[in-house]
């Protein structure tokens, strides 16, 4: 008799991926992503079937999965093709925390760990709610650039507005961030940045690493308070800019680090 949940399946993201392993199911996972970073033995222990926006189709048939996980829109193209051969592919299209929470659980009832799942959620959603809790104690909130990419500027996606909110800031970008697309999210011209006055600028660019000094050195930034204060940031991209377990942990907990810190001095 078949098996009822997936036995073999392939993460064409990192989120999926590390949430298997935190299952414990992580013998199910027969391909994953290039950029997958986390967990770290996963990069040895699994084959590397596909980038973002293409995927080796040769490699992931050859592994016969009984299920692909993707993850947006922008993946719709891999899908169709596995689709069209016969896979049976779920794509996900998470934007905000609550998505994340869903989409997690579904991953979890999916491979028949819907209890383990909620009780690891649970957990999540508590730290960030006692996040929030310190946070509502801030005098004053700091003003939050969140910087995607660089050239050109582009503004956060939705989770992590919502997570820099839990953490204690203030998105300056809180229009953007409802825009599920990345050209929906670029801001035409630095002088609106410079503007909004963040009093912190955080930077987090998939495959291409954030230079603080650089944005310190932008033309007309210098009486920005972030840059006038050194409040200029790094988080990895593979901590907060994955719509699973990184963000939710990881994430958060960097952002809100940054934002007691601030508190602590200017707060």
């Amino acid at each position: 008799m078949r098996p009822l949940s997936p036995q073999r399946i392939v993460c064409l993201t990192e989120e999926t991926t590390e949430w298997l392993y935190l299952l414990g199911q992580e013998a199910r996972i027969v391909g994953i992503s290039g950029y997958t970073v986390r967990p770290r033995r996963a990069r040895e222990e699994k084959p590397k079937v596909s980038a973002f926006l293409s995927a080796k189709m040769d490699k992931i048939l050859a592994l016969k999965p009984d299920c692909v996980l993707g993850f947006s829109d922008l993946q719709a193209d891999i899908a169709a093709s596995l689709i069209k051969a016969g896979v049976q592919v779920t794509v996900f299209n998470q934007r905000s925390v609550d998505e994340i929470f869903s989409v997690l659980y579904q991953v979890a009832a999916m491979v028949g760990q819907a209890e383990q799942g909620l009780g690891k959620l649970a957990a999540m959603r508590a730290d960030l709610d006692a996040m929030a809790q310190r946070s509502a104690a801030f005098k004053r909130r700091p003003r939050v650039y969140f910087e995607e990419w660089d050239e050109p500027h582009m503004s956060t996606i939705r989770w992590v507005s919502e997570l820099i909110t839990i953490a204690g800031g203030d998105d300056i970008f809180p229009e953007l961030a409802l825009m599920p697309m990345g050209r929906d999210r670029i801001i035409a011209s630095g002088d609106t940045i410079v503007e909004r006055s963040p009093d912190i600028i955080i930077g987090s660019l998939c495959g291409k690493k954030f230079r603080p000094e650089k944005v310190a050195a932008r033309p007309g930034w210098q009486d920005i308070p972030a840059v006038r204060n050194g409040q200029i940031f790094e988080i990895k991209s593979a901590d907060i800019l994955q719509p699973g377990p990184a963000a939710l942990t990881d994430g958060a907990a960097q952002l809100h680090r940054i934002m007691l810190d601030w508190a602590g001095r200017h707060g």
